[in-house]
């Protein structure tokens, strides 16, 4: 396994370059028809762990509070969406979210954790969980100043947790795809400002996943506009293999570009 920050940095470019090609193939698409357009948005912000909490195996391995080693923040935040507009109702969109914290702290008690234990006491730590997230969103008429999308979304999860001491060296990763659904909204409280709510989301079986957002926006011109606000991702699974939920709470900037439209 390669060192955590190699993995963020592979990923933020990774990201850089995808939503870059997304950008350019779609932008074709979107000069054909004046009902479409294309939007880029980033996110950077501030993060707060609330909760990650760690026993891998599942069934036998010893549970663990990974912000005892990782710590709880603040952790820098980076977001890269794409949203191809595809008439007034149909739009797909494309958000990369990597996550990656890394630290030392100590173990309190012995910890069974991916085929190896660990002593307690000092332990250097990583956990990965970036996310690369597709939707499909329809929008609703608008209503009363409200605009409402309901859609389904597609959520890419690449997770990795490593513990070393010395030597002695685990991690489990794990690389699956979770489906949610999706539901986003914008009220218009003036010609300037909007209020917007973003939600992936869904609970059964053996986890759940819930990605939310509050932002105010505030439009520049047609084209450009900057948000600030909240953003809350909680979730997880307990199934043999694997026990993980997290909580992690942001602190946001916004950036949103559109092009495509007059």
């Amino acid at each position: 396994m390669q060192a955590p920050h190699k993995h963020k940095l592979k990923s933020l470019l990774f990201s850089a370059a995808l939503v870059t090609v997304c950008m350019s193939a779609v932008s074709v698409a979107a000069t054909k028809d004046s009902n479409q357009h294309f939007a880029v948005d980033v996110e950077f912000g501030a993060g707060w762990i609330a909760r990650n909490d760690v026993r891998i195996p599942g069934d036998i391995g010893t549970e663990f509070d990974m912000t005892e080693l990782s710590g709880e923040g603040p952790e820098f935040l980076a977001r890269l969406g794409g949203t191809w507009q595809i008439n007034d109702a149909h739009s797909v969109r494309l958000v990369l979210a990597p996550l990656e914290v890394e630290g030392r702290g100590t173990l309190e008690q012995a910890t069974d954790f991916a085929g190896e234990t660990f002593a307690a006491g000092t332990t250097d730590a990583s956990y990965r969980f970036n996310t690369y997230k597709f939707s499909y969103r329809y929008a609703l008429a608008e209503r009363d100043r409200w605009q409402w999308r309901v859609g389904v979304t597609a959520v890419i999860r690449d997770a990795d947790v490593d513990l070393r001491q010395g030597s002695l060296r685990a991690n489990d990763d794990n690389v699956g795809v979770v489906p949610t659904l999706h539901l986003s909204g914008e009220y218009r409280v003036s010609d300037r400002w909007r209020l917007s709510f973003e939600l992936d989301g869904l609970a059964g079986g053996p986890g759940r996943l819930f990605d939310a957002a509050l932002k105010l926006d505030y439009v520049l011109s047609p084209r450009w506009r900057v948000s600030a606000g909240y953003r809350t991702v909680e979730g997880g699974v307990d199934t043999d293999d694997v026990y993980n939920f997290g909580w992690f709470n942001y602190a946001v900037l916004g950036l949103d570009y559109r092009f495509g439209i007059d």
